[in-house]
């Protein structure tokens, strides 16, 4: 449940003549402690009644009544973009603020927790821009420059820094996820918390073999040597992270950077403002701000920072947005990791375990943030035959999983804004496709909420079959032989991930080797990308390079190789003047023809 947090400068913070800082925020309930006044004077939040949560775009225009000098900006640079994240109230004076955790101005609670979004009334500051970012880089550069991040010791402290702070905030990220998604609890801390956990342990567990030197063969041109790759950072890197899953998505990525050595700047999406806030707190207090840093705002920020140059930039999106990345990085010849999506299939033969692959599809789309997931099951295809028996299975699942009503249910997330449920909503609503819904459907508008629903053989034209879905719609496509599926996926741009259940070998080779996709599940899904030593990333449309683990620490760094030589063994073959002998000699070095050398080189031939 959320309620509302605000926090003033002064003694009346709702006077229209006043100049005091005013916020108002959303927060999960709070710890409940005694309030001193003097906390009032310090700006520390206070705790409202749920009761008093209605809707946010009334506080927007009360708030911007305040004071017409003052002027609405959203904390630390967070954008317009989703007026209902949250349901505020604003009572026309502090007194009438009253019921359930406390009332305004006696009995008040702190809050404990800093997943907030924030609703600032202060005098009008200049945005974050083209020259603050050019100077963020720039400090960054040079304090990368003094080799500070370069170390075993700086490495490792900021990486048990981030096992330190998931440890100890762990209550503070799970709220955040619940404010921005409703998250359930559970699937916040499978999916996002113990993922990034299980990466940070395994980066300082293996640190020091990553960073070592790693030996190679030389070759008889180069006698007598050594050669080795060199793992060195790239420098200033930047990560842009999605909204889907804020906190694994900005983090993981992260970890990889440092893991390399490269200085940092994160930019969380404004589209899940509670996470976004709380990462720039957590990372201000945890990590190193010489070198890391987080910049929040929405497209003017992120534009600006686009414009600097960087050694790397690692996106999370849609492809859309990551056009517009990658046009952007190119004209520094900056080298991109794009981590897109598309429409991933789960192709189902009839010899499955029917519950087992009803569960696992179920989980790999709708408690898989409710569809809202780059890898999440985008589309089923099955025979024409085994259809009915495979939906019949998904509907007695999905009722065990979520009961009657999933609308009501906790387990499932809600969409993360008004225009992405319009954008559902509007894909079922669509000309030849309403009427193919054979299961669910609902919608709940004022909680964001849209129930599991699954669709057949929809129009191909349709917009649900040409556009990533990012949502809890599951079209169930039929064919005549489960053969057919495969021309069906391949008609389509490269998936992030494609799922096959089938009991069949020979067919689980032919999906493998026929269909191309970032990564694949044979009978599971999602599951292969917590798995540290396999690479996670797309291909084709859905991505570029990939990331997790070692491949985490290899997509930011560089991979230098190093040939060592002593100044003994110096052979005049390879110096002018250039002669027959020396030609002779040097074709039959390079052919491994020891004993064709040794003739050449004393002026023999193998002919004579």
């Amino acid at each position: 449940m959320l309620r509302g947090l605000v926090a003033v400068n002064g003694s009346n913070a709702f006077n229209t003549h006043s100049s005091a800082h005013t916020s108002l925020l959303v927060s999960p309930p709070p710890q409940a402690s005694n309030f001193s006044s003097s906390l009032i004077e310090k700006q520390q939040p206070i705790c409202l009644s749920a009761k008093l949560l209605t809707e946010t775009n009334k506080v927007m225009t009360k708030l911007l009544q305040f004071n017409h000098h003052h002027t609405l900006r959203f904390a630390e640079g967070f954008y317009r973009t989703r007026s209902n994240v949250a349901s505020l109230a604003l009572a026309t004076s502090p007194s009438q603020f009253s019921g359930g955790y406390c009332s305004i101005p006696s009995r008040l609670k702190l809050s404990t927790c800093y997943a907030t979004l924030s609703a600032v009334v202060k005098p009008q500051e200049s945005a974050f821009d083209g020259k603050e970012a050019a100077l963020l880089v720039d400090e960054l550069r040079t304090n990368f420059n003094t080799g500070r991040t370069r170390s075993y010791e700086w490495r490792i402290s900021q990486l048990q820094n981030i096992a330190k702070m998931i440890d100890e905030k762990e209550k503070c990220i799970t709220e955040a996820l619940h404010q921005d998604l409703s998250k359930p609890e559970l699937e916040a801390f499978l999916a996002e918390l113990s993922n990034t956990k299980s990466s940070c342990m395994l980066a300082i567990k293996e640190l020091k073999n990553w960073m070592a030197p790693e030996t190679v063969k030389t070759s008889v041109t180069t006698f007598p040597s050594s050669a080795q790759i060199v793992s060195e950072p790239l420098g200033v890197v930047l990560i842009i992270s999605a909204w889907n899953f804020p906190f694994l998505l900005s983090v993981e990525p992260v970890i990889g950077a440092i893991s390399a050595g490269n200085a940092v700047v994160l930019k969380p999406s404004e589209i899940a403002p509670a996470t976004s806030s709380l990462l720039a707190k957590l990372f201000s207090e945890y990590l190193d701000e010489t070198t890391i840093r987080v910049v929040q705002g929405g497209v003017h920020e992120t534009t600006a920072l686009l414009d600097q140059k960087w050694d790397k930039i690692f996106f999370t999106g849609g492809a859309r947005v990551g056009r517009i990345v990658m046009a952007a990085a190119a004209k520094n010849l900056t080298p991109v990791v794009l981590e897109l999506g598309g429409k991933c299939p789960a192709l189902v033969d009839s010899d499955v375990n029917l519950q087992v692959a009803a569960r696992r599809i179920i989980t790999g789309k709708w408690a898989c943030n409710n569809g809202q997931a780059c890898i999440s099951v985008d589309y089923v295809i099955t025979t024409k035959d085994f259809a009915p028996k495979l939906i019949d299975a998904l509907k007695t699942e999905l009722k065990t999983f979520f009961g009657e009503n999933p609308l009501k249910s906790k387990d499932v997330s809600r969409i993360v804004n008004s225009f992405h449920f319009k954008r559902l909503e509007s894909m079922m609503k669509e000309n030849g496709v309403a009427d193919k819904i054979v299961h669910g459907g609902q919608t709940m508008e004022d909680k964001l909420k849209i129930s599991p629903t699954i669709l057949v053989d929809v129009p191909e034209e349709s917009s649900m079959m040409q556009e990533e879905i990012f949502g809890p719609l599951l079209p169930v496509i039929t064919v005549s032989k489960i053969e057919d599926g495969f021309q069906v996926i391949r008609s389509k741009p490269k998936p992030l991930a494609a799922y096959l259940f089938t009991d069949n070998k020979e067919l689980q080779n032919q999906f493998v080797q026929n269909v191309s996709a970032g990564g694949m599940g044979i009978n599971e899904t999602v599951l292969h990308v917590t798995l540290k030593d396999l690479p996670f990333g797309g291909v084709g449309e859905s991505g570029i390079g990939a990331y997790h683990g070692k491949f985490s620490y290899e997509t930011f760094s560089h991979k230098k190789g190093v040939l060592y030589r002593s100044f003994d063994g110096d052979s005049d073959l390879r110096y002018p003047p250039y002669t027959p002998e020396k030609k002779r000699v040097l074709k039959a070095l390079l052919s491994s023809d020891i004993f064709g050398a040794i003739l050449a080189f004393f002026g023999f031939s193998k002919d004579s």
